[in-house]
């Protein structure tokens, strides 16, 4: 009862790593609030395969439900799993990656539960709210906390009649670390059966398939990004002969990809992949709160803009004034001599 409960999602019996992220996010949550983290987890023979990926992250009952049919992911068992469960667990409070998956799975839950979702939150927290028309006031809800109205303004969301509060957050946006505390680590394997009834099965996938990804943006120690104000694809060019040089991942703002001059799997923000990396560079990019979202916990920022009042410069570390025209190759030209 009133528990934080994470669904975790799985490849195969890979466990997904925002799963892990929002792990180590809800055992804080947990803490805070002064009760256990639960997750679950479904797929077909993941018993003994996927414990050791998530108890670390201080779950006190992890819930696993290997049966047939529940790999590939197909949306009415996995509905049925979590709608039943959460009947009889009541948890005050889950969390879901904001996933192909989880996107499809988080509005079926919230709605057979009337209960409510907030999608690709950036903050998650703990505090009170009062009702201005009723002057209730309510204590330890869930703050979920995401970019609005195209980015211009950072919302609050909260939830205070329903339960349980429901939050989907992007891949890289929490940061995963092994929980150094106790925790109970149960682990149950439920009769699939009681969950799921045989219509659930209708829809079968023929066919799966997972395309590894072009680049590891996610994982990149340097990423040199670039905006609009790079002014075209080959200007873009720049960026990947320095992240060349620097052994860096390249990545755009979302009105560069929208402007043609990069890749969507690129983009970096609110709409995109978040990144941590040790230095961030933002070439030509004025800073939008939806951009900065996905990558202001980088260690380092450097920023190159030719406005000094770019918003981007009020978070960066560094701020180099100039076109990206005369800086970038400069940067280039200084790191070979350097580097030799």
């Amino acid at each position: 009862m009133d528990n934080v409960f994470v669904y975790c999602e799985i490849e195969g019996t890979t466990v997904a790593e925002v799963s892990q992220e929002l792990l180590t996010k809800g055992r804080k949550l947990a803490s805070q609030l002064g009760v256990e983290l639960h997750a679950v987890v479904a797929g077909t023979g993941i018993r003994g395969k996927v414990e050791d990926q998530i108890l670390p992250y201080g779950v006190d009952k992890l819930f696993v439900f290997d049966g047939k049919g529940l790999f590939p992911y197909t949306s009415a068992p996995h509905t049925d799993i979590l709608v039943h469960l959460f009947q009889e667990e009541k948890p005050q409070i889950c969390l879901m990656g904001a996933t192909v998956i989880g996107r499809d799975l988080g509005p079926r839950v919230s709605s057979s539960l009337t209960s409510g979702l907030t999608a690709d939150c950036t903050q998650l927290e703990i505090g009170s709210y009062t009702d201005a028309r009723t002057k209730q006031t309510y204590d330890n809800l869930l703050y979920q906390i995401r970019p609005a109205f195209g980015g211009n303004i950072v919302a609050t969301i909260v939830n205070p009649e329903h339960r349980p509060q429901m939050a989907t957050v992007r891949s890289g946006v929490m940061q995963k670390a092994l929980y150094e505390g106790k925790a109970r680590g149960e682990v149950v394997y439920p009769d699939v059966d009681s969950y799921v009834g045989p219509e659930a099965y209708v829809v079968q996938v023929l066919d799966h398939h997972v395309q590894a990804a072009r680049h590891n943006l996610k994982g990149a120690s340097i990423v040199v990004s670039g905006g609009y104000g790079m002014g075209s694809k080959e200007g873009f060019d720049m960026l990947f002969d320095l992240a060349k040089v620097l052994h860096a991942e390249v990545g755009a703002s979302r009105a560069a990809v929208d402007a043609g001059f990069c890749d969507n799997d690129r983009q970096i923000g609110q709409t995109g992949i978040t990144v941590h990396p040790k230095v961030y560079i933002a070439c030509g990019i004025s800073g939008q709160i939806q951009h900065i979202a996905g990558m202001q916990d980088s260690s380092i920022i450097i920023s190159i803009n030719s406005d000094p009042d770019a918003p981007i410069n009020k978070i960066a570390d560094y701020v180099i004034t100039g076109t990206v025209e005369e800086v970038i190759p400069k940067l280039i030209k200084y790191y070979k001599q350097n580097s030799k």
